[in-house]
């Protein structure tokens, strides 16, 4: 049986892994200005095979420093905030539990909001919203281990009230924006967005995104430890303490680097952990790198709705809450779904 359940979860992933590339072929060759999957491999084999150009410079410009670039970002991102979503749920023992539940979110809108604010570039702003990001998470832990009771309690109650007040500091940065250029960027940098995405923000990204997402997955295993209380797995010989400090900071890590180049991305952490459960069960061991596998799947084909959909591109913030907020709701309604 349990041989059964192994193969059968090796064989979702496999499947998965296939959708994901074949969904990045398709997206490179998606747009306004076409490119066929024929000069997409031609472009990316030319210094490997010393193919002859058949296609134009725009087109080789267009998918090296735009369109990949966006691809791998809503890839990075979209596996990152799944993957923080399900550790979270893990962690904290809480169904309900999302990638912002410790204020990751909205310190990086304060952070964004500040440096737009300041006038700074888009580099800065996104350095900006990763320092505030994990500022906001520090300050939240920092006060939440003081809480007396549940450690676990506490923290989840921290972020909550942390959180309100650094949205405050976003609200009152928008009342005294410049409502002609300062405060649409602000809003619109708050919907989500991987427009104008450069090689450079990838590479600002990805180093912490893989030191956050490397020991989440070597350490899946240890997260099914962990829901069942301290107790159980300090009989076990696990440090439930230090164990939960680690997926904690590298959870925070991961949505950090998200927020920062992608704006507010809601629901994604939340619905598809749950979604993902209902392919290979609740072992953390399968769990992970199918919540991984499907985060980046599902944000990259909305991100492909965002920006073909209309001539202009729709705030991908505001498609996957139209999209994960009903879905959610079937999956808790559906044959009595308990969380």
């Amino acid at each position: 049986m349990l041989q059964r359940k192994k193969h059968s979860y090796r064989v979702i992933l496999a499947i998965l892994s296939v959708l994901l590339l074949a969904a990045v072929a398709c997206s490179a060759a998606l747009g306004r200005y076409p490119i066929s999957l024929r000069e997409i491999f031609g472009i990316l084999g030319e210094k490997l095979f010393g193919t002859e150009p058949f296609w134009t410079a725009t087109q080789k410009s267009l998918l090296l420093q735009h369109r990949l670039p966006r691809i791998l970002l809503a890839c990075l991102v979209g596996c990152c905030l799944s993957a923080a979503g399900a550790s979270y749920q893990g962690v904290f023992q809480n169904p309900m539990a999302a990638p912002d539940i410790l204020g990751a979110s909205s310190g990086a809108a304060l952070g964004a909001a500040l440096a737009i604010l300041l006038g700074l570039g888009s580099t800065l702003t996104v350095v900006f919203a990763f320092a505030a990001s994990l500022l906001t998470v520090f300050v939240v832990i920092f006060v939440g281990n003081r809480v007396k009771g549940k450690r676990v309690v506490g923290l989840i109650l921290t972020g909550i009230m942390v959180s309100s007040l650094v949205s405050s500091g976003t609200s009152f940065i928008k009342l005294i924006a410049d409502p002609q250029d300062q405060l649409p960027a602000i809003t619109y940098w708050l919907m989500g967005s991987l427009n104008g995405t450069q090689p450079e923000d990838v590479k600002f990204a990805v180093i912490p995104m893989l030191i956050g997402l490397i020991p989440l997955l070597l350490l899946r295993w240890r997260l099914n430890i962990l829901t069942f209380g301290d107790e159980e797995a300090k009989t076990m010989g696990i440090n439930a303490k230090r164990l939960r400090t680690v997926v904690i900071i590298c959870s925070t890590l991961v949505t950090a680097a998200s927020v920062s180049v992608s704006g507010m991305i809601g629901w994604i952490g939340l619905v598809i952990p749950h979604l993902a459960r209902r392919l290979v069960g609740n072992n953390y061991k399968a769990l992970m790198p199918a919540t991984m596998l499907m985060g980046a799947l599902f944000l990259l084909i909305v991100d492909d709705i965002s920006r073909t959909l209309f001539t202009t591109e729709i705030p991908i913030g505001i498609l996957t809450s139209l999209i994960g907020a009903p879905f959610f709701i079937y999956l808790i309604s559906r044959d009595g779904e308990q969380l």
